[in-house]
């Protein structure tokens, strides 16, 4: 079984990523960086100091392994790794998204969703479920096979004793889709 399951990941990243025509549908890779910001409580319009407006109070890494159906919709398996900062919190959230591109143009403004649990692997990794929702644009390269995706993302992430706990975030991100 362990040499099948290590034939499989290393044909399909080749077969998927490996063909030079215009694709519309088809296995895809996508890496992502984010990042959230707070607003600085400290930080006053009159007075001439070195205080910003927004300070970064989370920072997220994601990988995304997924299906595009059509010009339009595609769906991922995605694993990430949040820092917030200013609550000292860890998550390696582990969720499925989907995507739909509301304009079929060069470029593509899109809207996603996506819904998963808060992996507790460890005791600094807080357990729990985590909801998305986003919008962005995605921009081709010249072959129409790769892409950039850039937009917002609204996260809620519930955990705690029974879930009690709620932490909300909008977030930056960049993200690069190799098809």
């Amino acid at each position: 079984m362990k040499k099948i399951l290590c034939l499989i990941s290393i044909l399909i990243p080749y077969l998927a990523f490996t063909q030079d025509s215009i694709k519309s549908n088809g296995l895809f890779y996508k890496a992502s960086l984010g990042i959230t910001f707070t607003v600085n409580e400290n930080y006053t319009i009159t007075e001439e100091d070195d205080e910003s407006f927004l300070n970064p109070s989370a920072f997220l890494v994601n990988n995304t392994i997924g299906y595009q159906f059509d010009n339009r919709s595609l769906i991922g398996l995605n694993l990430e790794y949040n820092y917030h900062s200013r609550q000292d919190l860890h998550f390696m959230p582990l969720h499925l998204s989907f995507q739909y591109n509301l304009f079929d143009f060069d470029d593509e403004l899109f809207i996603r969703g996506g819904y998963g649990t808060l992996l507790g692997i460890g005791k600094s990794f807080e357990k729990g479920t985590l909801y998305k929702l986003g919008t962005g644009v995605r921009i081709y390269d010249d072959n129409f096979k790769n892409s950039w995706l850039i937009g917002f993302d609204f996260s809620r992430k519930r955990f705690g004793y029974k879930q009690t706990e709620k932490l909300s975030s909008v977030s930056l991100f960049l993200e690069y889709m190799v098809f």
